[in-house]
């Protein structure tokens, strides 16, 4: 995405939360790319004959995003990180709807190198399992959570984590670090 169309994108979410209905529609072709981009590599990290498509995902993700009550985003990196959590809720609610007959279904836990895509191949990944630990990651450590969130889920860069957070990189680095161990754990047991 290029500079200028990164300057649109902020502009047009200013525009939506400002109220207008015509900025949502100008903006689902300037990040449908990227949308499709983040999905894409979710449904990679999902388990093989996965049902759900990539171009479902994003509409079904963007379709909750614009019908927010209030959409309030302040960047582009926050609406990313918004969009983000709203593809992980889809992908959670339709392992829950798959699982439901069989309570787990006898995956066994993952571990975070697999869920974070390091080494391990991903694509095993039990995402029930692992929102699951990132629920009770948010509770305990809150912060660091949404740092997991955002590069994880998001696929955000550090700095751009940064800049959605208002921390410094440094720290998005070492709450990175922190997350990934505490998830890693949290996945073993």
């Amino acid at each position: 995405m290029t500079r200028a169309m990164r300057r649109e994108v902020t502009h047009l979410l200013s525009e939506m939360r400002s109220g207008s209905a015509s900025a949502a529609d100008r903006l689902l072709p300037m990040v449908y790319e990227e949308l499709r981009r983040l999905a894409a590599s979710y449904l990679g990290r999902e388990r093989p004959g996965h049902t759900l498509q990539a171009t479902a995902l994003v509409h079904e993700a963007y379709l909750r995003l614009v019908g927010l009550d209030r959409m309030d985003f302040h960047s582009r990196a926050h609406f990313f990180a918004v969009a983000a959590t709203a593809i992980r809720r889809i992908l959670v609610d339709q392992a829950r709807r798959r699982n439901a007959d069989k309570r787990g279904g006898g995956v066994p836990p993952v571990s975070l190198d697999a869920a974070v895509g390091v080494g391990i191949d991903p694509a095993g990944t039990d995402i029930l399992a692992l929102n699951q630990a990132l629920e009770r990651f948010l509770v305990a450590e809150p912060e660091k959570a949404r740092v997991v969130e955002l590069r994880f889920f998001a696929g955000l860069t550090t700095e751009e984590t940064a800049a959605a957070l208002g921390v410094t990189s440094r720290t998005v680095e070492r709450h990175w670090r922190f997350g990934r161990a505490w998830l890693y754990d949290a996945l073993r047991t």
